[in-house]
């Protein structure tokens, strides 16, 4: 065989492996003691509660360190539910709520992950709560990255707001006049910080 021959061979091989090479993931793994999943919700109308989930697992990956084609997956352990208030905290495990027993799990996963502008972005995604997945958007802002302890790290913030009871937590527990003891809208917030593998 000849040496153009051979090349010509070989060129289509070298392409893929090339290509192949280019869309390597990038992948962040989770520096949990720096991130935090939080919620807060009207309470008597006037006031509000917050609380956080203490154990929690998010994955983000992307086709470059830019975040082109980016997928975000969190995993929340519903029973980790806290708000420094034990006789509250059991009641947002039990069945009016969470109902940690036969949904131990709340599920995050995306679709797209949009930049909208310098730093914003728009994740769509699926919210599985309660057993029950619906659409939701989340807000994010990226905070930037920085190079410490030979380690490349990245931070972002997210939010957004959902309906609890479009995920089937319909405790409606009213005062005398007539508003809800918890809040129908529950807001979210994700911060978190990512160390680049």
């Amino acid at each position: 065989m000849t040496t153009q021959r051979r090349i010509v061979l070989l060129a289509p091989l070298a392409l893929a492996a090339t290509l192949a090479f280019g869309q390597a993931q990038v992948t962040w793994n989770l520096d949990k003691a720096h991130s935090a999943v939080k919620f807060s919700v009207a309470h008597l109308v006037i006031s509000e509660v917050a609380g956080q989930f203490k154990d929690f697992a998010v994955t983000l990956t992307a086709a470059d360190e830019e975040f082109a084609g980016a997928k975000l997956t969190a995993t929340i352990k519903t029973t980790s539910v806290f708000t420094d208030n034990e006789r509250r905290d059991g009641h947002l495990r039990s069945a009016d709520f969470l109902d940690v027993e036969r949904c131990p799990e709340m599920t995050f996963v995306s679709t797209s992950f949009e930049k909208t502008g310098d730093g914003t972005y728009k994740i769509n995604g699926d919210l599985t709560l309660r057993g029950v997945t619906r659409p939701v958007v989340l807000d994010a802002l990226y905070k930037g990255r920085v190079k410490a302890w030979g380690k490349t790290i990245d931070a972002f913030s997210a939010t957004t707001e959902i309906n609890r009871f479009d995920f089937g937590v319909k405790w409606d527990a009213k005062i005398e006049s007539g508003g809800l003891v918890a809040g129908e809208k529950v807001k979210i917030e994700l911060t978190y910080e990512g160390v680049k593998q």
